[in-house]
């Protein structure tokens, strides 16, 4: 009864993503209440308070000490983690870093300067998640893509075609490597998986999806983004090396302890003091923003916690092809690493279907801003971008098919 409970309190909390912009309308309409409708319009508050109310059905319908037992079983430092992250690699030094990089990338290309600095952040850009994390690689896409091409004024079309192409790619763009991606670590050490078998079976195919979801929309809103003026940067403040080289060495150690939260806690603490210390260095911390996404993760691991008990018999019956698909349908309800951690219980699961799960978890990764742990950072930082300030979430789902059939082609049928 209580497993009953808690997944139509799921199911509520994802029609409620959905019905943002018709709780954004009703503020306009009742300004009387246009507080309270504009906090529940908020994605990212979403399933933070369907989990309290989760937590206090627990209590009730159970008893308090249930409630508060599965409460304290829960592990968010996955939360904690990506919290800290963006604001870090939001960061005036970092943000310079890759803004030079990627104008460096650019000039390689035989394009005008908005055309090509446009493909070279939507596909180098989220395969740093590689490297640097996929919450990294799409907080300073994000960055990149708000400041130099959201700010100038983009058309309907090309901002929601722009956000499904990043949540996409982003998705994708971790599998290079078995320790980036939230849905590979879930399952990297269980099953084995090296940085070989990576690129052998997701690597290759990753890089040349996203350059064709890249590709293909650069080009088709060439003439939109050639028209584009991009800010001069002539009169930004240049960090000093050491600064950028310590603030480098912070991000870095954050990632590299990424499991571990009392360190990455203490860079994190570190880092706040030093951007407090060269104030003049230093654009505002992003507090807000990476609380705002750390609560909404927070309550996605509440709420999915309770999902278990009908996912996992679920994925157990498929063959490796219903399992493909049936990942990408199931990803766009639930986060992608919550359902390869549950595929990763399951015994008996044969290679071609562990291949098939993790593949179909990232390839549905971009479909909702629930779907990929990281797709809330790139959200909250570019939702000021559009009108009254919300993303619909039908209007990501629809720009993300094609995108995401591309990934269903690199992943399937190649």
């Amino acid at each position: 009864m209580l497993q009953i409970g808690a997944a139509i309190l799921f199911a509520i909390a994802i029609i409620h993503t959905f019905s943002t912009k018709l709780l954004k309308k009703l503020a306009h309409r009742q300004p009387a209440h246009a507080g309270i409708w504009h906090l529940l319009a908020e994605v990212e508050v979403v399933f933070g308070i369907w989990a309290m109310v989760l937590i206090v059905y627990l209590a009730f319908a159970g008893s308090t000490s249930t409630s508060l037992g599965y409460l304290e079983s829960r592990d968010f430092t996955e939360p904690m983690f990506i919290f800290a992250v963006m604001v870090v690699a939001a960061s005036r030094p970092i943000l310079n870093l890759a803004l030079l990089l990627v104008d460096q990338s650019s000039r390689l290309l035989p394009l005008t300067p908005p055309v090509a600095i446009f493909f070279v952040t939507l596909w180098l850009v989220p395969l740093l998640g590689s490297f640097i994390t996929e919450p990294a690689a799409m907080t300073l896409a994000a960055l990149l893509l708000r400041d130099r091409f959201y700010s100038a004024g983009l058309s309907r079309r090309l901002q929601y075609a722009t956000i499904a192409v990043l949540f996409v790619n982003i998705s994708i763009g971790g599998t290079l490597t078995p320790y980036a991606a939230p849905p590979v670590l879930m399952v990297a050490d269980t099953w084995k998986w090296d940085l070989f078998y990576m690129m052998q079976h997701f690597g290759w195919r990753a890089a040349l999806a996203a350059f064709v979801n890249a590709a293909g929309i650069t080009w088709l809103f060439r003439k939109e983004l050639s028209g584009i003026a991009l800010k001069q940067e002539s009169n930004r403040v240049r960090t000093p090396i050491g600064l950028t080289a310590i603030h480098l060495l912070l991000l870095v150690g954050i990632v590299a302890f990424a499991h571990h939260p009392i360190v990455f806690s203490w860079l994190f603490l570190f880092f706040m003091g030093v951007a407090t210390a060269y104030p003049q260095y230093q654009n505002r911390l992003i507090l807000r923003e990476g609380l705002l996404v750390g609560f909404f993760l927070a309550g996605l691991v509440v709420l999915g916690g309770q999902q278990q008990w009908w996912l996992q018999p679920l994925l157990a019956q498929m063959s490796p092809t219903i399992l493909y698909y049936g990942a990408i349908v199931l990803t766009a309800i639930t986060d992608n690493a919550a359902l390869t951690y549950l595929g990763s219980l399951v015994e008996g699961l044969t290679p071609a279907s562990r291949y098939s799960l993790v593949a179909g978890a990232v390839t549905g990764g971009g479909l909702t801003v629930i779907a990929n742990a990281p797709n809330p950072a790139g959200y909250s930082i570019l939702k000021g971008s559009f009108k009254n300030e919300t993303i619909g979430a039908l209007g990501i789902f629809l720009s993300a098919l094609i995108p995401t059939f591309v990934v269903i082609v690199a992943f399937r049928l190649i």
